[in-house]
């Protein structure tokens, strides 16, 4: 049995495979790209199911995944049956017929489970009831909506900066949201705010640049509060930790949240929660005046890396903040703001708007959305946005 998730709108096409035992055994990510004329397929998995008895998705059944893109890149990745940890990962040998096939006709589109189980018989075509397709960021509409894959979405960013709010990271049950701590201030002049890591190779220029008025701006952490048992101590103690920074451009409250985008993010090619940002691999982010961002850029590498003494234009910041550095170009007046993240990775930055579009802060989680909790009367926070 073959099933096909068609919309157009998202330039998406997705096919579900299934074998003789009603196991999938193959989903195929196919993206609509080149003019409409051709889909890349873009994410697949296969399970090879080593007997009619192992169970739909077992753990232990062999499985391979193509993660592929349209300029040529992509990896396979190969995890074996017993395998313990770790997988198998490759460049795929793809021909271009195997990365791309042309948009079929209606009514014309060729069986992938005939390829797949080798089928002889002439295959059988049934209408199957189709539910209501969810409209793009509808979050209440019904489970049995289906929609096409999407990528990671902000969650309540408001509410990390709103005091008594209560949250879990899933580790602590539960952390209270005190006020904000100012940090300090960011001088963006030339009115392009850079969002970058400032430890990786930058010849091509900060990984993510968002618009907004020239002029300086408020730096802040979100923090919340809690308790644990401190083994060392055998004791209950309290403790603060930081949850996201952000440049604050407005007092006006964000009313849409939206993931910034680098030059080479293209939104049509984004499989399921997946994220776009900036790299780091010294668990360090920063935020910056994109207009200087050659000079700051090269004093954070001289204070920080190469340790020039007494250096104008950088201060390594100790006063129990998250920040660690600040550098700024005496010349423009632009100026930039290191900020420690909690391990290396990819971290995506939120663009926050007001309801007339306008920029009103921008955000970088440093260890993901927590968990809204419910407030003490009993009902749940508010999660709009």
């Amino acid at each position: 049995m073959e099933v096909r998730l068609v919309s157009w709108r998202d330039h998406y096409v997705g096919l579900w495979v299934y074998d003789a035992h009603g196991r999938r055994t193959h989903d195929v990510d196919m993206r609509l790209l080149d003019d409409s004329s051709r889909l890349l397929r873009r994410y697949s998995v296969g399970w090879y199911y080593t007997g009619p008895e192992m169970a739909e998705f077992d753990k232990a059944c062999p499985r391979i995944t193509l993660d592929l893109f349209p300029d040529g890149r992509g990896l396979r990745t190969e995890e074996r049956q017993g395998q313990v940890g770790g997988a198998y990962v490759t460049s795929p040998k793809l021909r271009d017929d195997e990365r791309w096939m042309g948009r079929p006709a209606f009514g014309e589109w060729p069986l992938l489970s005939a390829r797949v189980h080798g089928l002889i018989e002439p295959p059988v075509f049934e209408a199957a009831e189709v539910s209501e397709a969810a409209e793009p960021g509808d979050e209440d509409a019904p489970a049995t909506c289906w929609r096409p894959p999407r990528p990671a979405q902000p969650g309540p960013i408001n509410e990390l900066f709103r005091p008594g709010v209560r949250v879990t990271d899933g580790y602590h049950p539960e952390m209270t949201v005190v006020e904000p701590r100012q940090v300090g201030t960011l001088r963006v002049p030339s009115g392009l705010l850079a969002i970058s890591g400032p430890d990786i190779d930058h010849g091509d220029g900060p990984r993510i640049t968002v618009p907004l008025p020239p002029g300086e701006y408020v730096l802040d952490e979100a923090q919340v509060r809690f308790s644990y048992h401190c083994e060392w101590r055998d004791a209950e103690v309290t403790t603060m930790q930081a949850t996201a920074v952000r440049l604050l451009i407005s007092e006006i409250p964000a009313a849409t949240w939206e993931m910034a985008l680098g030059p080479d993010d293209d939104p049509r090619l984004f499989i399921e929660k997946q994220i776009a940002g900036f790299d780091t691999d010294g668990a360090t982010g920063c935020f910056a005046d994109a207009g200087a961002w050659k000079p700051l850029i090269e004093l954070f590498e001289r204070g920080l890396i190469q340790g020039e003494p007494d250096l104008d234009g950088y201060e390594d910041i100790d006063d129990g903040s998250m920040f660690m550095q600040r550098t700024w170009d005496e010349a423009s007046g632009g100026e930039l703001m290191a900020f420690a993240t909690t391990g290396d990775g990819t971290y995506p930055a939120w663009v926050g708007r007001s309801g007339a579009g306008d920029v009103v802060a921008v955000v970088v989680l440093l260890e993901g959305m927590p968990e809204l909790l419910p407030e003490r009367d009993g009902t749940s926070t508010d999660a709009a946005v």
